[in-house]
């Protein structure tokens, strides 16, 4: 068996084990290990609450199987690849939010230099010790390092629109992909079902928030009442007692009021007119249009701004509502296909 067969196969186990974590099966040492795993994750850092961990955890275990890996892998030629070692500078906004770029490294045949986010440790490292119990060669391949990355071949690099200035930078002489800051939309018509209201709340509120597919903004028409929209999210209520996200509630809706700005507050989520995309944490910016078409014209010119368009025949481009956090493996961030970069480089 080959090596990359081997990798392939590491990842299906893994897969595997996180199902059989969350279905509460065969437990053992490595399952009590996870456990312990997700409560330092949250000590680390208290937006990974234990509901979001397992939220992603579950997303992955859905994908890490071999119809579904064999699916995305069937557009590419791994053969193709050139090893290589790839630096890798993760985000911490969310649990695992740098996962698909360790994996899309990994399973091409690559060698990945991980530099982790300070909010999200414990959960990446869990994996790679599990994999390395599973595929032993994976031992050589992950490397984490805490210093200044050296001695790689290609970088991926995600992070603030000013920590992506500065990477453009410092790996200006490297193959890189580099993000930036990005912000999901809905668009809504005022036909949306309750069902449909409702899971636009998912995408909101998963996460507190703070990942780049969470919907920071929707489009209104001219007269759209909120009221409806307002009564299918107020199953998402108990977010206010989350003392991190009530403190960013109470702070923003005081910086709101003293400056004598228009809002709309259902007791957990302030909603502000705002020409803007990125909205800040217990806020939900709003904007009316007129015309869909021209709207759509304008989100068509912003695209570099947006990572996901939620809406019902709305827009082009748009995903169904309650879908945001649920990514295949081929919907790439940013738009940019990660393995046709690695297969390439």
């Amino acid at each position: 068996m080959n090596d990359h067969r081997k990798i392939f196969i590491a990842f299906i186990k893994l897969g595997d084990f996180i199902s059989g974590f969350l279905n509460g099966s065969d437990q053992n040492a490595w399952h009590q290990k996870l456990e312990e795993a997700i409560a330092l994750a949250k000590q680390e850092n208290g937006w990974f609450t234990r509901e979001h961990v397992i939220h992603a955890l579950s997303s992955w275990a859905e994908l890490l199987t071999h119809k579904e890996l064999s699916k995305w892998l069937s557009y590419y030629d791994p053969t193709k690849n050139r090893p290589k070692t790839v630096a890798i500078i993760m985000a911490g906004n969310i649990p695992l939010v740098g996962f698909h770029d360790f994996i899309s490294v990994l399973i091409t045949g690559n060698k990945a230099l991980v530099k982790l986010s300070s909010n999200d440790t414990i959960l990446i490292s869990f994996i790679r010790d599990y994999l390395i119990h599973l595929e032993p060669l994976l031992k050589d391949r992950i490397i984490f390092s805490d210093d200044k990355l050296k001695d790689f071949d290609a970088v991926i690099a995600t992070g603030s629109d000013n920590t992506a200035r500065y990477f453009e930078y410092y790996f200006r002489k490297s193959p890189h992909i580099i993000r930036k800051n990005r912000n999901s939309i809905a668009v809504l018509t005022g036909q949306e079902s309750p069902d449909d209201l409702e899971a636009l709340g998912r995408d909101i509120f998963l996460y507190y928030g703070l990942g780049c597919r969470n919907v920071s903004k929707i489009f209104v028409p001219k007269n759209y009442d909120f009221a409806p929209f307002f009564k299918a999210i107020y199953i998402y209520s108990d977010i206010i007692h989350q003392h991190k996200y009530a403190n960013n509630y109470d702070y923003n809706k005081a910086v709101y009021l003293m400056s004598n700005f228009k809002l709309l507050d259902n007791g957990f989520l302030i909603l502000k007119e705002d020409t803007g995309y990125s909205s800040p944490i217990a806020t939900l910016f709003y904007e009316r249009y007129d015309d869909l078409s021209a709207l759509s014209e304008r989100l068509t010119k912003d695209r570099d701004l947006l990572q996901c368009i939620v809406g019902k025949d709305t827009v082009a481009g748009q995903i169904p509502f309650g879908s945001t956090q649920r990514p295949s493996l081929y919907d790439y961030a940013d738009g940019v296909d990660t393995v046709d970069f690695l297969l390439k480089t």
